[in-house]
């Protein structure tokens, strides 16, 4: 019997005019960045929360505390990279994640297969396993007001199959 797991991740950050914005391991010029402890990458943020939930593993903060000066700047897909070893020492793998930015800019389609192909280079998963994709929030709330964006993610994760001894 196959274990397969369900994680949701959730994150939102304030624009900031002083930071380059970030997202999914892209950097989207011509655009203010995420304020954040690391470097306010939302993208890589929710989906770390999603695959360690899956895992029962904590969260973002859990694991790299903004208490802490080493995370820091912290480059996000760094610390995806770190989430996902939890996941294998766990004895886990990540199947495929599917992401949505929720946001009235930047446009997140331009960027969406560079971003797929950096997350799924940081998991360790083809990108063809990472989809992601944007949503207007239509004017509503502080996200219609280009205030900053949200993001949600959510993964499935497998338990591993033993390796083999004949390796």
């Amino acid at each position: 019997m196959v274990d397969h797991r369900v994680g949701l991740g959730y994150d939102s950050h304030r624009f900031d005019e002083l930071r380059r914005l970030v997202l999914g391991g892209v950097d989207i010029p011509d655009h203010p960045g995420l304020r954040g402890h690391s470097d306010g990458d939302a993208v890589a943020h929710a989906i770390i929360d999603a695959i360690l939930g899956a895992a029962g593993a904590g969260n973002v903060g859990s694991h790299f505390p903004p208490s802490e000066d080493q995370w820091r700047n912290a480059d996000s897909i760094q610390l995806l990279s770190r989430a996902t070893g939890v996941l294998h020492d766990r004895g886990y793998r990540v199947v495929n994640v599917d992401v949505t930015v929720v946001c009235e800019t930047p446009k997140i389609q331009p960027w969406a297969d560079s971003m797929s192909a950096r997350l799924g280079e940081a998991m360790s998963v083809p990108a063809d396993r990472v989809s992601v994709k944007g949503k207007s929030n239509e004017g509503l709330g502080w996200i219609g007001e280009r205030l900053g964006l949200a993001v949600h993610a959510v993964a499935l994760i497998e338990r591993a199959p033993p390796r083999s001894g004949a390796d």
